[in-house]
């Protein structure tokens, strides 16, 4: 038999295999045997899911785009229009415009903040070097709309998001970085 004839043969046996052990989870699942569950990582067998009702779960770390994040207590945003993440953003795809006082001396939040969603590439290296965890990657993947051009360009209103929404879409990530600001804050103290 040659080298590539062995491959197929150990493909169908991969099908088979999938294929009994389907059938077997099914006919537990009918006669009342309990199962190692449908859904997850570790499920047998075949199951679909009814996609706009049933959502499948997303890993934490899995990122499309990034949002602004604001305290849900005072409703400040976090950002403080540093600029870092535009210079780090390999394809150039963040704007800012930093607010300016009644005096006219520049002030510390953004006025405007965008994001041209078709250039950003997903990478989260504006949320990676951010220096005060303002920026956060959005598990939001659902973005089509019925018209071009307002879809591709997401400006403040459009990105911000909860501290509340973030610790429950992230809630290791959320857990760890509280951790570290209460070390701050005691260690200040």
């Amino acid at each position: 038999m040659s080298f590539l004839g062995s491959f197929v043969l150990r493909g169908f046996g991969i099908t088979l295999r999938h294929m009994f052990v389907t059938y077997t989870e099914a006919a537990r699942r009918m006669l009342g045997k309990r199962t190692n569950g449908r859904r997850g990582p570790g499920a047998k067998g075949i199951f679909t899911w009814q996609y706009p009702e049933e959502r499948v779960p997303l890993p934490e770390r899995f990122r499309v785009l990034p949002v602004l994040l604001y305290d849900e207590e005072t409703g400040a945003i976090r950002c403080t229009a540093c600029g870092i993440c535009t210079k780090v953003c390999p394809p150039q795809c963040i704007w800012i415009v930093q607010a300016k006082g009644d005096d006219g001396k520049p002030r510390q939040k953004p006025e405007e903040f965008t994001i041209e969603t078709n250039v950003c590439m997903n990478c989260g290296m504006c949320a990676e070097f951010c220096p005060f965890d303002a920026i956060k990657m959005d598990h939001r993947f659902e973005l089509a709309g019925r018209e071009r051009k307002p879809g591709e360009i997401h400006r403040l209103p459009d990105l911000l998001v909860s501290t509340a929404y973030y610790a429950k879409t992230h809630p290791g990530d959320w857990g760890r970085e509280e951790e570290k600001r209460r070390a701050k804050a005691a260690a200040k103290q």
